[in-house]
């Protein structure tokens, strides 16, 4: 079995300090794993004595981590005893991530560079670069690997490694050291082969395993050809040797990892792939144990299913992907999906399986109209999943979803998410319409804190009927966010009173049960749950009698 070192004295630094908690005596320490020092050999001698390198990157939230880092970490050879990963979170203060990360005195800096974290990062390299511009800043992700020259980011930054980046970060690393550099500030990384990349498992510390999502990957690349996707760019989809890969996993697992999202883009293509791993968690199920899959909808088999319903709840969670089911724009994204199958085995999950299923679709893609939408989603809704992710439209660097841009006059935002802002279906009024749906609906609908109330509120056109509780709250309140959950049980409520009343009696029921299962502190009886209180329909009754009255006199005076 591959033997996974666990070395606890390697600089991983994991900062979650933001604007309001920030203090150098709140800091968490680092979190030391030793580094594995290979044998120096010929081949191996760098001209310059202990260089310092930084790997950095901006997370989303905390709980992540960064899986990209530890890869460049596993595979820098020689060169790792020299190397720390500082981790980020993006609502921390520039100038305080550019203090940590020369607090280090680095020569080399590399950063890995996404959509969610573009705009942030490109302030703390423009900051690196003017406090101290006599360090090297290497860029690498798939934010930065596409459209690269006209990105302000890559002004700013001494080189950008496009691709992969797994191998030649090392190489390049190695080239700066030996003042050998390459002469074009863009270098384009070269095809890596799995059975080349040392593992970067061992390097997930021990606080990343009890606090921390885990990433894995048993394979990479995809064989399908979504073009609002990166992954359309790949030819097929590569997988890691499983013997080794479960090996990892099972030393992972013995450290106490309890926590493994899988970013196979494609988990259950191999079937048996995918029944091998799933029996190696089965066999090693407890009740802590989390596992994360993107799945091909589909695809599943009568076999995975009946390996499938043997997990107990709370153990499993499926992301799976529909986009649409308008067959006409599943053909212009070059999506191929069997409807029917997809819908099929979305109903066998639900009632079949303890799996937490996650759906997922995207608005505004080329040739979807406001009611072809709405019938994809009233669709997917009498699937039943557990949430459903509205997602709109972006336009990802290098994605193929651009080759539509002037057949349906795309218009994507020119600042990152860089989503998109009309086509020629769907006006700017209305995306933004759907922009509020979906916020909401992630507020009410996939929170699970309306899980009785919901269904009694909605019909069989479940669409219609959210868009408009969605329009009276923005309406009343003018806001999609910071509502807080009070507030937002009255809001929805009042809602349905002036829009449904013949549902309201009813609905009150649920919600008292909704708001009893989300243990707030205040009294459900408290709350006020009526569009106009009892008080105010008093007041306004004398108030226009009062004014019938007044009118009258008028005209017989």
């Amino acid at each position: 079995m591959t033997e996974q070192k666990h070395h606890p004295e390697l600089n991983v630094t994991q900062i979650h300090l933001t604007d309001d908690n920030f203090s150098l005596s709140s800091m968490p320490e680092s979190i030391k794993i030793e580094p594995v020092k290979p044998e120096t050999t010929k081949s191996s001698l760098i001209d310059q004595a202990s260089p310092k390198i930084v790997l950095a990157t901006l997370n989303a939230r905390y709980f992540h981590t960064s899986f990209g880092l530890r890869y460049l970490y596993a595979n820098l050879k020689e060169l790792q005893q020299y190397c720390e990963i500082k981790e980020f979170i993006i609502q921390t203060r520039a100038m305080d991530i550019v203090e940590q990360i020369l607090a280090s005195k680095p020569d080399i800096v590399g950063f890995g560079v996404y959509i969610w974290n573009i705009v942030e990062t490109t302030d703390v390299v423009s900051l690196l670069k003017v406090i101290a511009p006599e360090i090297k800043i290497i860029l690498g992700g798939p934010e930065v690997s596409y459209e690269t020259e006209q990105q302000a980011i890559v002004q700013c930054a001494d080189y950008v490694l496009t691709g992969p980046a797994d191998l030649s970060f090392y190489q390049l690393c190695k080239d700066l050291i030996n003042n050998t550099p390459p002469d074009k500030k863009i270098v384009h990384s070269k095809p890596v082969e799995l059975k080349d990349l040392a593992s970067p498992y061992e390097y997930y510390t021990d606080e990343d395993l009890t606090h921390r999502l885990l990433y894995v990957e048993a394979s990479r690349g995809c064989p399908f050809k979504c073009e609002f996707c990166l992954s359309s760019l790949d030819k097929t989809s590569v997988p890691f040797e499983i013997t080794q890969f479960l090996a990892q996993m099972e030393i992972l697992y013995n450290r106490g990892a309890r926590n493994f999202k899988f970013i196979d883009r494609t988990f259950n293509l191999n079937i048996n792939t995918t029944m091998h791993i799933m029996q190696f968690f089965l066999d090693r199920m407890t009740d802590d144990l989390y596992l994360h899959f993107e799945v091909v909808p589909d695809h599943l088999p009568r076999k995975l299913k009946e390996q499938l319903a043997l997990f107990p709840k709370g153990s499993l969670q499926f992301e799976i992907g529909i986009q649409t089911f308008n067959v006409e724009v599943q053909k212009n994204i070059s999506r191929k999906q069997n409807n029917a199958k997809s819908k099929e085995n979305l109903l066998w999950l639900k009632d079949n399986t303890h799996a937490h299923i996650h759906a997922d679709l995207i608005f505004g893609l080329p040739g979807e109209t406001f009611d072809s939408f709405k019938d994809s989603f009233n669709q997917l809704y009498h699937c039943r999943p557990h949430e459903i992710q509205m997602g709109i439209l972006k336009r990802l660097k290098g994605s193929p979803i651009i080759r539509h841009t002037e057949a349906f006059d795309l218009r994507f935002n020119p600042l990152p998410p860089f989503n998109i802002l009309s086509t020629d279906r769907v006006s700017f009024t209305t995306m933004q319409r759907i922009n509020r749906f979906a916020r909401y609906w992630d507020m009410i609908g996939n929170s699970g804190r309306f899980k009785y109330s919901l269904p009694h509120i909605l019909s069989d056109e479940p669409f219609d009927d959210f868009m408009a509780i969605a329009e009276w709250i923005f309406n009343k309140t003018g806001q999609i966010h910071k509502i807080n959950l009070k507030k937002l049980f009255e809001l929805i409520s009042q809602a349905v009173e002036s829009l449904y009343p013949e549902k309201h009696a009813l609905v009150i029921e649920k919600i008292e049960q909704d708001y009893e299962a989300a243990k707030l502190k205040s009294l459900f009886s408290g709350l006020n749950l009526y569009a106009v209180s009892k008080d105010d329909s008093k007041k306004l009754e004398t108030t226009t009698k009062n004014k019938a009255l007044k009118r009258q006199q008028q005209h017989m005076s």
